[in-house]
């Protein structure tokens, strides 16, 4: 950590904290969420590291009850959306309504706060609301802020959203254009459960077993702990390999290897980077270390690339995606 004595203290103290803290939001987490234990890591990481999260899953598998029971152990103020193509954004943001005062009968306009003034947004199904209502919700992503009527009013920190999309029925749909897609930190697949667990599903939802969660961190020890990941040193042989894992997944890029000029039309921006490097000091603190190394940003390369490169008619050809360009990347990195 940098700084002055005492603060490195403070930031090893800190960090050991969030060891402790992540072992019981995992404790606690297992008391109503059965196996996901990778995506409730990456949503961790990228709560800490002031992102947020696409989340695409099937129907059925908890994303919700998920989403919540984070938001109950964290003590955060936490609101979900359905999105609609008949939904507004004012019906995200908020509007002005008019109040007459009763003793004067002065009118005036007032600002009601809309769904996205909590800690925890859970956008479901994003690609179901058309183009104008999305850019509603990523201003706010963007710049923790909501503009109305010419006042600008500052989101509470922290401020988390989890988008998700179903992977299965597409009609009627307004996909997420590039330029958004990149503002999500991770895109992160949810998974079919394994037969044990699926098992324990049915036995336990079926019952009447009803699991509660204890409050383990609040809004404040959240903010201090993003804080404190800004704070942790890389070394600069850790940022020349997410630097260079990047620029291979653009095709116009000398370096990249061949499969890449083959399969993608547009590789990852500089939010990339910054990304791997976000998630790889947020998943080493995590872990109980003070400072990342490069397998720790090969951990992440899968969720913040996934969404930031897109692949031409030749890989849809050949059935290849983009995790499967990663996976080539990772295995052709240097180390």
């Amino acid at each position: 950590m940098m700084g002055t004595e005492n603060s490195k203290r403070d930031d090893l103290k800190a960090a050991r904290e969030l060891k402790e803290a992540r072992d019981v939001i995992d404790r606690e987490i297992e008391k109503v969420i059965v196996g996901q234990k990778k995506v409730i890591e990456e949503l961790l990481i990228s709560l800490l590291s002031r992102g947020h999260c696409l989340i695409i899953g099937v129907p059925g598998l908890a994303k919700t009850l998920l989403i919540s029971t984070l938001a109950q152990m964290l003590e955060l103020k936490f609101c979900r959306i359905q999105f609609t193509p008949d939904l507004m954004p004012s019906d995200i943001s908020g509007t002005e309504i008019i109040e007459e005062d009763m003793t004067t009968g002065k009118k005036s306009f007032r600002f009601v706060k809309g769904p996205v003034f909590a800690n925890i947004v859970l956008a479901d199904e994003i690609n179901r609301t058309p183009p104008k209502t999305q850019a509603a919700l990523l201003q706010a992503m963007q710049e923790h802020e909501v503009s109305y009527g010419g006042v600008t009013h500052k989101l509470e920190e922290p401020f988390f959203v989890l988008a998700t999309q179903n992977p299965i029925e597409q009609e009627g749909t307004y996909p997420l254009p590039e330029a958004q897609l990149d503002r999500f930190m991770f895109n992160l697949w949810m998974d079919y459960p394994s037969h044990d667990e699926e098992m324990e599903i049915v036995r336990t939802t079926t019952s009447g077993y009803t699991g509660s969660v204890e409050v383990v961190l609040n809004a404040d020890s959240i903010i201090k702990l993003q804080d404190l990941v800004r704070r942790v040193p890389v070394a600069d042989n850790v940022i020349d390999f997410a630097v260079e894992l990047v620029r291979r997944t653009r095709p116009n890029f000398d370096g990249s290897p061949q499969f890449v000029w083959d399969w993608v039309s547009w590789g990852a921006g500089p939010r990339a980077s910054q990304y791997l490097i976000l998630g790889a000091k947020t998943r080493c603190i995590l872990d109980g270390r003070y400072t990342p190394d490069i397998d720790d940003v090969r951990r992440v390369a899968l969720p913040v690339l996934r969404h930031r490169i897109v692949t031409n008619f030749n890989a849809e050809a050949d059935g290849v995606g983009t995790s499967e360009i990663i996976e080539k990347l990772l295995k052709e990195g240097k180390t």
